[in-house]
This record gives structure tokens, sequence and C-alpha cells, in this order.
């Protein structure tokens, strides 16, 4: 169940982490995030290294689907009544120079770039659709009514910005990660003030960026209060007509369209992770209905984090770690989000100022809505008398038949049927099955 950008693609392998050594800074996690900081950071002159606990990209990087938008659902209607106007054009003006530092890594390395139109959809609600126009235009947005003539399903309209992009992920990260300095099969397993243990020597460092997907440090942030995890599923069909724009449903739950080569990526069935969901079944059955000529030649699932307020959390990891970062929380949309990550991190480590910073901040506000329904998650999973458990903080695991995986439905921690870890932020190989 690998994606498909893993066929065909080389991948060069980095040596183990043996005995000590130092850097200015460590940054622990492979992903999208974690490289593009490292690129970023040796770029501007920084001594920095990067561990895996694994294999670059073999986490939720290779999952993505890899859309790049400034449009993140229906977000701007929400920013502009939740922060007001000025946040939300912050919040717009990253993701727009996240797109054009895209735009510019790929031109240096081949990655089967292609500037799409982008589409919102409802299939309920015009008037979010309008507000969401409204919001984008008053942010200074060529934003356009779309009525979606391409899509094999009803919509009620979308809202349209064109010249966004969509790429071949792990393209674009290999070529960047030749120029870096890895360390694969190298797990963090402690961190300290200026330096980081791993299973067969140390690190010293002055600075530390933790870009785990799910932070995996419990002391500090609260983050397993601040996020939960979702999952969600892909096919690739072969056999549909082409797909010129990229489409999502502005409904968490609905579905998302891009093309890639002749094939059709069609994702959705979305769920909490540890809980019940569409998955593929949901998928095959529209498949079915819509495309009765395709035929399904891979299919894949990812994990997002998830955080209280729709902003991914970006910068210092608490109050009181000054020299600990974290990049987390980017709610589905991982490919501007880790660009962001990337320019935040490298301007505070080199102490310059960042615009944007306050934006991101993983200090801000946790008084939301969701936290209540994070906080009923840890107790219900907390009580729950079965077994296996969670090593993360001791939550129930819920059997995942569809993957044959042992799901935490608290944090979102994964396991194979025999207990070996899939998904943090449980760091434990068992499940104390």
């Amino acid at each position: 169940m690998h994606s498909v950008w893993t066929e065909g693609v080389v991948r060069r392998e980095f040596e183990p982490l043996h005995g000590s050594t130092s850097a200015d800074v460590v940054i622990i996690g492979g992903g999208l995030a974690g490289i593009l900081s490292a690129y970023m950071l040796k770029k501007a002159g920084v001594d920095v290294i990067l561990i895996e606990a694994d294999r670059i990209c073999g986490g939720i990087t290779q999952d993505t689907t890899a859309k790049i938008t400034l449009q993140h659902g229906l977000i701007y209607d929400k920013l502009i009544r939740r922060f007001g106007y000025s946040k939300a054009r912050l919040y717009l003006e990253a993701q727009i120079g996240a797109i054009e530092r895209y735009a510019e890594l790929c031109r240096r390395v081949p990655c089967d770039y292609e500037e799409k139109d982008a589409y919102v959809y409802a299939t309920r609600d015009r008037e979010k659709i309008e507000r969401e126009l409204d919001a984008l235009n008053r942010l200074g947005v060529r934003a356009e009514f779309s009525e979606t003539e391409e899509l094999p399903l009803r919509t009620v309209g979308a809202v349209k910005v064109a010249g966004q992009a969509q790429i071949h992920p792990l393209k674009l990260l290999f070529g960047l990660a030749e120029e870096l300095p890895i360390y694969e099969q190298t797990k963090a397993l402690e961190l300290a003030p200026r330096r980081v243990m791993t299973g067969k020597g140390e690190i010293k460092c002055e600075k530390i960026i933790v870009a785990t997907h799910f932070p995996i440090l419990n002391k500090h942030g609260a983050y397993f209060l601040k996020l939960y995890q979702h999952r969600s599923y892909v096919l690739a069909l072969e056999g549909t007509a082409p797909l010129q724009g990229m489409y999502v449903d502005e409904d968490e739950k609905g579905l998302s369209f891009r093309g890639y080569q002749d094939l059709l990526l069609l994702g959705g069935g979305a769920h909490r992770t540890g809980k019940k969901g569409g998955n593929w079944h949901e998928l095959e059955a529209f498949a079915r209905e819509r495309y009765p000529e395709a035929r399904v030649v891979r299919r894949w699932a990812t994990q997002d984090c998830m955080t209280l307020d729709d902003v991914p959390y970006i910068g210092q990891y608490a109050k009181a770690t000054p020299n600990l970062y974290v990049a987390t929380g980017f709610n589905k949309w991982g490919m501007t989000s880790a660009m962001i990550s990337a320019t935040v991190l490298c301007d505070l480590i080199c102490e310059k100022a960042n615009a944007y910073a306050t934006v991101f901040s993983p200090s801000r506000s946790i008084l939301r809505p969701q936290l209540a329904v994070n906080a009923f998650e840890s107790v219900l999973g907390l009580i729950t008398p079965t077994t296996p458990r969670c090593p993360h903080l001791g939550c129930a695991l819920k059997y995942n038949a569809q993957e044959h995986s042992w799901d935490c439905p608290c944090h979102g921690s994964r396991f194979s049927k025999t207990g070996e870890l899939i998904n943090n932020p449980a760091t434990d190989d068992k499940a104390g099955m």
C-alpha cells in the first residue's frame, strides 16, 4: 500500500550515525518539513545535521497528494472571523511565499512541476462558497466562482484560484537531500539542553528542531491536548478522463481529486484516527458509480495532525524551551505548511525577524472548542478497560480492520498487528501486546 510517488524514484540511502558528533542545529525527522528546514538552514550558512529514525520520506511525506495551493479548504472566511483581517492577510502572504519558493526550487530540481488551477467546492451550502470568495477578494486574491463541470458529482459551486501547482514530492526531496548531512536509521532517544542522544552516539548542538509529524516530547507544549490525528485514503485510478484542475471538498470528510500522468488520484474516506470511517470502501463505491470503466492500480492511506484552530504550530516548542523548535499540525496542507515551517524556523534560528512567526506561534491560546473534544477522547481512552494499550500515554488501542493495525484514538499512534510502531507520537516499537 505505497503511493505512486515511490514507484521508480531513485532513493539514496544514508549511513546511520556511529559515535558522537556536533552541529549548530539538529533536526529530528526526515520528512518534508525536516528536509526543507535543513536545506534552508544550510543555505543560510548554519551547521546542521538531520537525523531520521527510519528512512527519509518514508512516513507521511511519501503519502501526500502534493497539491501546492493557498486554498486550505474554506479557511480565509474562518480566519477573518476568528482572528481578524490582519492575521488572515499574514496567513495568506505566508502561503503565497511558499508557493513562490516551490516554483523556484522546482526549476532547479526536476519534479514534474505543473501549474494548475485549484478549486474548493461545496455540495450543499453555496453561501459558504460566496463568503469565502468575498474573504479572498477582500484579501486581494483574484478568486472566482466556478461550476466544476469536469467533476463527476453535483456541486453548488467552487472557489477557483489560478496559478497553483502540483508536483512529484519525492523527486524534489530526494534531489534536495543529496546536498544535506543526513543520518538515517538514527533514532533520537532523549533530548536534553544542547544535545540529542541516539542509539549509537550523541550529537552536541545549540538548537533542536522537532519535525516528527506529531511532536515526540510530552514534557513541554501540551501537544497531546493541542493536536489530534486524522486518517484519509487515496485510490489511483487508471482509465478516467484527464483532469485539468485540483479539487477538494470544503467538508473534511469529502473527496479530493488531482491528476498524475494518466492517473486520477481520488482521496477521501476520512476519519479521526482510531475511529470508524469510510476508508477505501467509500472511494471504491464512488469509483464504481462515477468511473465505471476505471481500474484501481494503487491505494494508500495517510495521516494528518490537526490543530485546535486550523493553523499550524511552527516556532518555539514551548515558552520554557528557548532552543527547542517544532513544526507540526499542518491540517492536511503539508506542502505549503512545511515550506512555511522551513522559512520561519530558519529565520528564528538565525535571529532574523519573521513577519509570520506570531501567526503560527505554538504558544498562542488553546482555548478553542476542539480542546474539549481532544480532552474527552484522551479521558475516554484512558478509562476504557481494554488491551492492548498505547505506550505513549496509556490509551486503549482500537483495531483497524481495513489496514490491519492497532490505532490510538487519543493521539493517533499506530501499530502493526504484532505491535511494531507505524506512526508516532509513541516512540516504543511495541504496543505492549
